[in-house]
């Protein structure tokens, strides 16, 4: 029988908890919107939409019909709303063929109908429709492109709604004048729903000149066609003053902070000192390991058990060609600042379950996890700058694999001085 006061364990009950807070079923359930004597259609997209969906449908009286756009593997049973698979990170044609049948369906809305919008992290690749003119493998280039850079996922997200026929409010635009109701589970740093999915539902104050700017800061190639088309001002996205958001409503239900309370309380039952560092933090994921590194050594003189808790977005700019995602980055840069100090252990996940392109939520380090390294001939520098946190885990079992959650409240860590 395993310790429960293993760090090790510790670290993974105060992960799970977390996942277990941020369950996108319950939330839903205690946020549904007030029926209408109309139609009610139910769309939306995201990694926890399908169970969104879900909850929608065990629990409304009356008729729907509806599609939500999830990732491969994150599909869930539904008997009236229809659940499609598609492409994420990269968008593909199972994604631009359901958004197109989602902006068909709104369009034939009326005055008394209903949309319920259940958006989730991942929307914005799932929800996959180009303006006119522009090419859904343009789309892919570009996003490709902007990931490789680091972009954040702000610029990101500016970039996409200009390109987009369907995201920055353009999803309302085609239901009006329907009543639109949007819930949405939280994946940005700040909880700003138009960042979500690039808030098909919600006004959007970036412009088109922005995404241009954007574009040429980190030198993507596009065509000049695709310029023309951000440079014409009717193709902007609707604003906050337009008409056709005074029927809509947009609610948060869950997000990061509602993971990091959790996991606050569960180390608060277990006598350890618990520390929130933020539910939006942002940077390069290299420089914050080394960050909370210092933080964590600091700590280690008060003699008391305490965690660090913290969420929201880093970047990693990939240099190498190695496999891994923003967690691992952070842990295996911690554990190079760290050093093999006693008594300093650390996870760090995507609460979604994929960290960057492996099959992993994350991983954990010990004091031990370099000398393991070295003893399977690993050069944790080496692999680091390689961007090959994956297979550096890999090696030495400490990988964390949850496989799909079917929710996304971002990043969870939290590093234990014991």
């Amino acid at each position: 029988m395993s310790d429960p006061l293993n760090p090790r364990n510790i670290l993974r009950r105060l992960f799970y908890e977390g996942l277990r807070s941020a369950d996108p079923y319950a939330a839903t359930v205690n946020h549904l919107p007030e029926p209408t004597k109309g139609r009610t259609l139910v769309v939306g997209a995201g990694k926890a939409a399908a169970l969104m969906a879900k909850a929608i449908e065990d629990n409304w009286e009356g008729p729907l019909e509806g599609l939500v756009i999830v990732p491969y593997g994150h599909g869930a049973p539904t008997n009236q709303i229809e659940v499609v698979e598609a492409g994420h990170p990269i968008p593909d044609e199972a994604g631009e063929y359901a958004s197109r049948e989602i902006l068909t369906r709104a369009k034939f809305l009326k005055e008394g109908d209903l949309v319920i919008s259940l958006i989730s992290g991942g929307g914005s690749s799932l929800m996959s429709v180009p303006q006119d003119g522009i090419m859904l493998d343009d789309k892919r280039k570009i996003t490709r492109h902007l990931l490789l850079e680091g972009a954040t996922i702000a610029e990101l997200n500016t970039v996409r709604r200009h390109l987009s026929a369907i995201k920055g409010g353009r999803l309302a635009a085609a239901a009006y004048p329907a009543r639109v109701e949007t819930l949405v589970i939280s994946d940005v740093p700040g909880d700003n729903p138009a960042m979500v999915a690039s808030g098909p539902t919600v006004a959007d104050k970036t412009t088109e000149q922005q995404a241009i700017d954007i574009l040429k800061r980190y030198e993507v190639p596009v065509s000049k066609n695709i310029i023309e088309i951000l440079e014409n001002g009717a193709n902007e996205t609707p604003k906050p003053d337009s008409p056709i958001f005074y029927k809509t409503r947009t609610h948060v239900i869950l997000s990061a902070y509602n993971a990091m309370e959790a996991a606050k309380r569960e180390a608060l039952k277990m006598g350890i000192k618990a520390i929130v560092l933020g539910d939006d933090l942002e940077g390069e994921a290299r420089d914050l390991g080394e960050k909370h590194a210092q933080i964590a050594l600091g700590l280690r003189e008060e003699k008391m058990p305490c965690v660090l808790i913290s969420g929201g977005e880093t970047t990693v700019n990939v240099r190498g060609m190695g496999l891994g995602g923003r967690n691992g980055e952070y842990l295996l840069s911690m554990a190079l600042a760290l050093d093999g100090e006693a008594d300093i252990y650390a996870l760090a996940c995507d609460t979604d379950g994929i960290d960057g392109g492996g099959d992993n939520a994350g991983a954990i380090i010990t004091p031990t996890t370099l000398m393991r390294a070295a003893g399977e001939d690993l050069s944790a520098w080496g692999m680091l700058e390689d961007n090959d946190s994956y297979n550096f885990f890999g090696a030495i079992g400490d990988l964390v694999i949850t496989g799909p959650t079917r929710t996304n409240v971002n990043d969870f860590r939290a590093v234990l001085v014991v």
